[in-house]
């Protein structure tokens, strides 16, 4: 039987990107019951992707007649693809509730279901999202003091080098790496090239449009550091016309459409010489347990929405100085709070 629960997620502080600046997301969790136990999904839409908390409902409502048996997992996407285009995190919800009820039922690991390795998580960037130059200062020195040592700082604004700057200041040994979401000229990319090189910047996430794959190689061509593609990678099949562009790509999960689907699409990014790196939307544990047994595979981690939101309905993950260590626990090895 499928269900599915509207939630919301609020961040500690609002978390600012180059389009927007939010505090609130909707959220969908999934259950998947069968023979008396439950595996859960979460769809973290994204406007920018085409999906809203309103429309994760409506397609769960024509995808539900499609999804058949759990324990055929690995063919769940072509029939959901086939019912319906598009809508990645409602196919991610149920994709991970499909996958959760087959390793709940033998009592597993979903990472062992898929054949995937334990062992230890590359450590995690904690995401410095657009603010005022103070709050932005402020944030990266708590971090620093709470045991961070790799933070990801949001740019695409007029004062990106003032921004840099200023968390250099406070943070002068951390790993820095940077995410532009998209909002830079070439000319613009080009020229900060060098200041991204004076403050140490490791790599460079997503600095032109989305569909600029001709700029992104040009400006590949004369960086000192990875070029990774966010926007630009929206489905597995995005991902082979990306390696000429791009050094890596992001893998999440949401708009991928599942965890079969970034397994996919992970051992395709490799087949192409790419590097990778597993990422998120604002998700509960729910949805970070699911991408962090990718985590292993991975050259770069990107998995802190737990550490930016005020409360979450989710227990299970434990974090320690910004490494994420795996739940040892069957399925995704998380708890619902009732």
């Amino acid at each position: 039987m499928l269900t599915w629960t509207p939630f919301e997620l609020h961040t500690a502080q609002p978390f600012g990107i180059a389009r927007w600046t939010h505090s609130a997301y909707e959220r969908v969790r999934v259950d998947w019951s069968l023979d008396g136990v439950t595996g859960r999904g979460e769809a973290a839409p994204n406007a920018f992707y085409g999906e809203t908390g309103a429309t994760v409902p409506a397609a769960l409502e024509r995808l539900m007649g499609a999804a058949g048996d759990p324990w055929e997992f690995r063919t769940l996407a072509g029939r959901l693809d086939a019912a319906l285009g598009h809508h990645p995190s409602a196919k991610c919800a149920l994709e991970m509730a499909a996958v959760e009820v087959c390793a709940l039922l033998v009592g597993r690991p979903v990472r062992d279901l898929l054949g995937l390795p334990g062992g230890e998580v590359p450590e995690s960037s904690l995401t410095i999202g657009l603010a005022s130059l103070s709050e932005m200062a402020a944030q990266a020195q708590a971090a620093v003091a709470r045991g961070h040592g790799i933070l990801k700082v949001k740019l695409g604004t007029p004062q990106d080098e003032a921004i840099l700057a200023a968390l250099r200041d406070v943070a002068p040994e951390v790993t820095l790496r940077v995410d532009a979401n998209a909002a830079w000229s070439l000319s613009r990319a080009r020229r900060m090239l060098d200041v991204l090189a004076d403050y140490r910047v490791e790599l460079l996430e997503q600095p032109l449009p989305a569909g600029d794959l001709a700029g992104h190689a040009a400006l590949r061509r004369s960086a000192r550091l990875p070029i990774i593609a966010d926007e630009s990678l929206h489905s597995v099949a995005s991902v082979p016309a990306l390696a000429e562009a791009f050094d890596g790509v992001n893998l999440k999960l949401a708009k991928l459409g599942g965890p079969v689907q970034g397994l996919r699409a992970l051992e395709l990014a490799r087949l192409h010489g790419l590097e990778v790196m597993v990422g998120c939307m604002i998700e509960s544990s729910l949805g970070i347990a699911a991408a962090a047994m990718l985590a292993p595979l991975c050259d770069w981690v990107d998995l802190d929405s737990p550490l930016l939101l005020a409360a979450e309905p989710v227990s299970g993950l434990e974090w320690k100085a910004g490494r994420l260590q795996l739940p040892p626990g069957p399925g995704w090895g998380v708890a619902w709070a009732e």
